[in-house]
């Protein structure tokens, strides 16, 4: 799959005022400063299309990108969301803003209807922490799709990215029985981007040419 254009729709202050569900939608979540939005450029090839900052808590609203993709063999042209969710954990604001934020996400993972599959972002350079595992099993109370992404890959060797990914697939372990589908990442090399994009692709298959039910 190809992306043949990206571009930036609307941030919302709430789910009730996200575009109309009309569209294979995924979103993108993880701990600030986490490289949530060198992530989407990679994918998207936009380096310019969410917004990155050195300082966490950047993004404080449910910013949609409409993108426009083309089969590789057919030539054949989706159009679906991309959205780009605030950070949880550490972020310089208010905890009442704090509060805000954590309430608008829950609601628009819990009734975002169109929602196809949720990329929780983790940090390829660091031990499991505890709200990380903490967010992915409220994933599994709810039963929401997701995938992880183990970002930031080129900051290690591969021998410890490997072993990293280990440690927390095995920490996830202890509460899941079956683990979820991961893929490790690096927006710096693109490393990540084909299997990402061809997930994708698969899930917007399922997705606009749904199977009859037997």
């Amino acid at each position: 799959m190809n992306i043949h254009s990206a571009t930036y729709l609307i941030s919302s202050p709430s789910v009730d005022k996200c575009p109309k569900p009309d569209k294979a939608e995924y979103a993108f979540i993880g701990r600030s400063n986490v490289g949530k939005s060198s992530l989407i450029n990679m994918i998207c090839n936009n380096q310019k299309l969410a917004k990155t900052s050195a300082s966490p808590g950047k993004t404080q609203m449910i910013n949609h990108f409409t993108i426009e993709s083309l089969d590789e063999k057919s030539n054949k042209k989706t159009d679906w969301y991309l959205v780009d969710l605030p950070g949880y954990g550490y972020a310089k604001v208010a905890q009442g803003q704090r509060k805000q934020w954590i309430k608008m996400i829950e609601n628009y993972i819990r009734k975002r209807e169109n929602l196809v599959n949720l990329f929780v972002l983790i940090d390829s350079r660091h031990k499991p922490q505890e709200i990380d595992l903490q967010f992915i099993n409220q994933l599994g109370e709810w039963e929401i799709p997701f995938t992880i992404v183990f970002t930031k890959a080129d900051k290690s060797t591969q021998k410890e990215v490997a072993a990293m990914v280990k440690t927390f697939l095995t920490a996830l372990g202890k509460t899941w029985q079956f683990l979820p589908q991961s893929f490790v990442s690096s927006a710096v090399k693109y490393r990540g981007r084909k299997e990402i994009l061809g997930f994708i692709a698969q899930c917007n298959k399922d997705y606009y040419n749904p199977k009859p039910e037997e």
